[in-house]
């Protein structure tokens, strides 16, 4: 299995019950396929660096997951199917990005223990 990474933005007019929605939509997709979830992460809404689709914000969230390459572009279409997203990005993690990654999820459950 191979580690894949996923940055999608949904719309910021959606309500909070709508956003989880629409993430355990994907975590399910992710699931159903045989991949497994590593990390996920609310990004929480921000300003976006250029308008899309007239939006100045919207709703950031992070899925890292071990899947097989084919269940990509089914994902993929997914996400092109979803009127709740406006952008994603699914990247694949080398070792030098798994190694950041890594580092970014200690850092963060050490700044989360510290609060």
């Amino acid at each position: 299995m191979t580690t894949y990474e996923t940055v999608f933005i949904m719309n910021p007019v959606l309500s909070e019950d709508q956003v989880k929605e629409t993430v355990k939509k994907f975590v399910d997709h992710i699931k159903s396929n045989k991949g497994k979830i590593t990390n996920e992460e609310n990004w929480g809404l921000k300003k976006l660096k250029y308008t899309i689709q007239k939006k100045k914000t919207g709703f950031y969230y992070l899925i890292e997951f071990q899947a097989d390459g084919q269940m990509i572009n089914d994902f993929e279409v997914e996400f092109k199917r979803d009127e709740r997203v406006i952008r994603w990005q699914t990247v694949k993690l080398e070792k030098f990005a798994l190694a950041y990654a890594d580092r970014r999820k200690k850092k963060l459950s050490t700044n989360a223990k510290a609060e």
